[in-house]
């Protein structure tokens, strides 16, 4: 009996790590390697599961940890801290991802797909069609969901042309109007109400280090950055115990209103004073409105590495 092979995308999982997990079972079980399994590595938030509801299908089940010598494809991450405990002493056989490499060894060869596009899915896309492999409706919603959660319905600046075309074609098989479609999905991610404090910082939120810098960035999607920030008292109090639990030297919150394109950053930390010199201003009761920035990835990771 052949071992099974998990597949799973990065802690704190948003739609494009849940659904592309999915997609890449689904691609690796038409390309004829049935002894794969796909996980998550965390709660399903409100948008993702708006896409299962779509789709009348079943979340996938939670990985706490891997044992050594375990299988693994990671997609939608490569970083070991934000990936399952045990990743280190996993046998990781492919990744497929569009982020920074960071972090990242192996003891053996593997196959590892990183383009720059705006989603992981984007990527997957291509695989199906490289191989000359049908793509079914379900595959393409779930695609096409993931395509529109990260880019932002096409408006992040994480955005290719590769994306577009995707979408575009995504449509074609989906047989549905994806901008009405993404628009009820991303305002399905952007009720907070339900979330204490704790929960809402890290819905989505991804640790990084640098050297002896340890940092994380979080962030959450909104139609109005202010309800957010009536809850900043309580919010940077969660953002403390976050810090020194995890001997953090920085914590950016970023509030993103996804209407407007735009986001307000709480940052907390003895290295606070990074954001300042990252983008050209003064914190301001430990806020920072950033007008036009809603990629953490290209906007905010980049320019916070840089200066930490």
């Amino acid at each position: 009996m052949e071992k099974e092979v998990l597949i799973f995308g990065h802690k704190n999982p948003d739609t494009d790590s849940i659904c592309s997990s999915m997609v890449k079972e689904i691609l690796d079980k038409k390309l004829g390697k049935n002894n794969v399994k796909a996980k998550r590595l965390g709660k399903v938030n409100k948008e993702t599961q708006y896409v299962l509801d779509y789709l009348k299908i079943e979340a996938l089940e939670l990985l706490e940890k891997v044992e050594e010598g375990q299988e693994v494809v990671l997609v939608d991450h490569n970083e070991f801290n934000q990936s399952v405990q045990g990743i280190e002493e996993a046998k990781i056989l492919e990744v497929v991802d569009h982020h920074r490499i960071a972090n990242f060894t192996t003891k053996e060869p593997l196959y590892y797909t990183a383009r720059p596009y705006g989603c992981t899915s984007t990527i997957l896309y291509q695989e199906f069609q490289q191989n000359g492999l049908e793509i079914e409706k379900k595959e393409a919603i779930l695609m096409a969901s993931s395509i529109i959660s990260d880019t932002l319905l096409l408006k992040s600046p994480t955005t290719t042309d590769y994306d577009k075309k995707a979408l575009e074609e995504l449509e074609q098989i989906a047989g549905i109007d994806l901008n009405e479609y993404g628009l009820e999905m991303l305002k399905a991610g952007t009720n907070l109400d339900d979330f204490e404090e704790e929960e809402l910082i890290n819905l989505d939120a991804k640790t990084l280090e640098k050297e002896n810098a340890k940092f994380v960035i979080a962030q959450v999607n909104t139609v109005s950055i202010e309800d957010v920030l009536k809850r900043q008292a309580k919010i940077e109090e969660e953002i403390n115990k976050k810090i020194e639990e995890d001997k953090l030297d920085l914590f950016v919150f970023a509030i993103t209103d996804i209407l407007n394109s735009n986001s307000e950053i709480i940052v907390l930390g003895n290295k606070k004073q990074v954001a300042e010199k990252a983008f050209g201003k003064k914190l301001e009761n430990n806020r920072m409105f950033l007008e036009g920035v809603v990629s953490r990835k290209k906007q905010l990771l980049p320019v916070i590495d840089k200066n930490i």
